[in-house]
C-alpha cells in the first residue's frame, strides 16, 4: 500500500492541484489530508472542488472548525463561509474530527493535531518531557491496535517512531507538513510495502521534486 500524505492546504490551490498530480503520477492507493483546507492566499472554492473530485480522505482542521463557527475571523487571510460556494460549505461540513483505516500492521489514525484535539502538537524534536504530559499522544500509544498516526497541525514535516515495549508494536507518528506557501511547502508518500517514507517539496516555481527520504 502507497499512500499520498498532505497537510495543511490553506486555500493553496494551484500547490494542492500540483501535490496531487504528482501522486497521482506516483501511483499511489490513496490520498489523505490532514485538513486546514481555508485560511490562505489561495482560491477555497477551487481547493474543495479537487478534495471532492479526487476523492481525498480529508479530516477537519482548526481552521475547518473556526470558518464554521465563525470564529478567529481575524487570523491572517481569513476566509468566511458566506464568501463560499454552496459545494464549498458542503465539503467543510463533511468533515470528521479523525478517520480510522485498516493497514497491514494495525489501524492507521488520520487526524489534524493529535487524536480528536485539533491543537495539539508534537513536533520533531520533542524529548521526553513533553512526550510524557501530551495526554492525547500517550492515549494512542497506550492503544496498541494504531501502528500509524497521521497529523500536521505544525507545518513541519517530519517522521517519528515511539517503542512500546513488552512485544508491542511501534507506533509510526507521520506529519506531512503544510502547502502553504510562507512555510516549506510539500507532501509526503508513505510507502507500507518498503517501509519508506518520501519527503517531495515543492519550488517557488510549483516544479516538486523528492528532497528526501527515509525509512520506517
Amino acid at each position: 500500500m502507497r499512500l499520498g500524505l498532505v497537510g495543511g492546504v490553506h486555500a493553496e490551490e494551484e500547490r494542492r492541484r500540483l501535490a496531487l498530480d504528482v501522486l497521482g503520477a506516483e501511483r499511489v492507493d490513496r490520498i489523505l489530508c490532514t485538513g486546514d483546507l481555508v485560511d490562505g492566499q489561495g482560491d477555497v472554492d477551487r481547493v474543495c472542488e479537487l478534495i471532492a473530485s479526487r476523492a481525498v480522505v480529508t479530516v477537519r482542521g482548526e481552521h475547518d472548525r473556526w470558518i464554521r463557527d465563525d470564529s478567529m475571523r481575524n487570523v491572517p487571510h481569513a476566509h468566511r463561509m458566506t464568501s463560499l460556494a454552496t459545494r464549498s460549505i458542503e465539503v467543510l461540513k463533511s468533515l470528521p474530527p479523525t478517520i480510522t483505516m485498516d493497514v497491514p500492521s494495525g489501524k492507521l489514525l488520520l487526524c489534524h493535531g493529535i487524536g480528536t484535539n485539533d491543537m495539539r502538537e508534537m513536533g520533531p524534536m520533542d524529548g521526553a518531557r513533553s512526550i510524557s504530559s501530551n495526554d492525547e499522544l500517550l492515549n494512542i500509544l497506550f492503544d496498541p491496535t494504531i501502528a500509524i498516526m497521521i497529523g500536521g497541525h505544525t507545518h513541519v514535516a517530519f517522521v517519528r517512531r515511539f517503542e512500546r515495549g513488552a512485544g508491542r508494536p511501534p507506533l509510526m507518528v507521520v506529519n506531512p507538513g503544510t502547502l502553504a506557501r510562507d512555510a516549506e511547502p510539500g507532501f509526503l508518500v508513505l510507502d507500507l510495502a518498503q517501509r519508506r517514507v518520501e519527503f517531495w517539496r515543492i519550488a517557488a516555481d510549483l516544479r516538486a521534486a523528492v528532497a528526501s527520504r527515509t525509512l520506517l
